[in-house]
């Protein structure tokens, strides 16, 4: 079902959920400045499963962009969420410093093990923060012109894009597997200690972390929304309901694609990076196709073309994988797909757009029937 674009910014849907999450959050982060004593208090553990969560939403809204508004159907968005991870652990790797196991300054442990001699080249710059920041923006960005550029250009679209971006992100997951990447193989990046001199275990981290992933998320939402309602976003339905149209009259929609694409990858690098930090731990799983469908189901369940829908399925779907996976483990990739076929089936507008499909069920009820004509 595609969405009607409000024409306002602010508009009353786009208010209620921005002072939702803020309430929300800041809610979180009182209750984890509480003392331990006190009845309120949230523990780390709490804290920073919420902040993970927020993260999955983060991502789920970049994915939202560009299916919702564009109908570009990415399989492979976790490439650049890992991507960002990945440059976050490696600032965080080398904060450990000689705190590590084998008490080297300039490698981290892994590399020792392994018996390598110096730093590689890409990991140099590692330790200053500014770069690292810099360097989450221009991993994702970068791998997702390359990506996106070629395919665009030759108006690859629908189910074959899906299929290449899945193949991306499974090309990557093998690539960071090898210890001779140098990320630490299979075991990845983890065991990390702090994050700007702060100890990364302290329930103030915690809450500031959560903090930040808040923030994030809530601005990502706001300029993802003023993008929409924008003429930019007008172009953007333009393109996804008639392409061919949009190309007759001038456009040039290889470009406005490839903006948007680049731009969502940009909010997933984003997402990983503040995801690093608060799971304590960034490995190839993260590019396995599995997590990518999974955030796709996200969106589809929350309502796609509505981007606080992607968030509110976000949410949602990380709260069902954490009951699941402890109560119920097996059970998971079955509720899983049987929840992707019932929201198609039954929820074309996902949770988002529930109220419109119950009112417009309610309208019809209340429609008189034609009375039959008399013979």
């Amino acid at each position: 079902m595609q969405s009607e674009q409000p024409e306002r910014l602010f508009a009353p849907s786009t208010l209620i959920f921005s002072a939702g999450i803020t309430l929300a959050s800041a809610a979180v982060i009182f209750c984890a400045l509480l003392p331990t004593g006190s009845p309120l208090h949230m523990g780390g553990y709490m804290v920073s499963l919420l902040g993970k969560y927020l993260c999955f939403a983060l991502l789920a809204l970049s994915i939202d962009l560009i299916w919702g508004y564009l109908g570009i159907l990415s399989l492979g968005h976790g490439a650049f969420f890992g991507l960002g991870g990945y440059a976050m652990g490696m600032y965080l790797m080398r904060e450990i410093g000689s705190r590590g196991m084998y008490g080297n300054p300039l490698l981290p442990d892994f590399m020792v093990f392994l018996n390598w001699k110096e730093l590689p080249w890409y990991w140099l710059g590692s330790d200053s923060f500014p770069f690292i920041c810099l360097l989450i923006l221009i991993l994702p960005g970068l791998a997702a012109f390359l990506f996106a550029w070629p395919a665009f250009r030759s108006r690859v679209s629908g189910v074959y894009l899906s299929i290449i971006t899945q193949a991306m992100t499974y090309a990557l997951m093998l690539a960071f597997f090898r210890n001779e990447m140098g990320f630490g193989g299979n075991n990845g990046l983890t065991d990390f200690k702090s994050l700007l001199g702060f100890p990364l275990q302290s329930e103030g981290m915690g809450a500031a972390l959560f903090a930040a992933s808040a923030l994030a998320l809530l601005l990502a939402f706001l300029l993802c929304r003023l993008i929409v309602v924008s003429r930019l976003g007008r172009v953007f339905i333009a393109v996804r309901d008639a392409e061919s149209r949009a190309r007759f009259i001038g456009y040039r929609v290889e470009y406005v694609k490839l903006a948007a694409f680049v731009f969502s990858a940009l909010l997933a690098g984003v997402a990983g990076a503040l995801y690093v930090p608060q799971v304590g731990i960034i490995n190839p799983g993260v590019f396995a196709p599995l997590f990518s469908v999974e955030m796709v189901v996200c969106v589809a369940l929350g309502g796609r073309g509505r981007l606080y829908g992607a968030i509110l399925g976000a949410l949602a779907v990380s709260f069902a994988k954490t009951w699941f996976t402890t109560a119920l483990p097996d059970v998971w990739l079955f509720f899983l797909g049987a929840l992707f076929v019932l929201v198609t089936l039954f929820l074309p507008g996902g949770l988002a757009g529930l109220p419109d499909q119950i009112q417009e069920a309610a309208r019809k009820k209340s429609v008189p029937s034609a009375a039959p004509l008399s013979a």
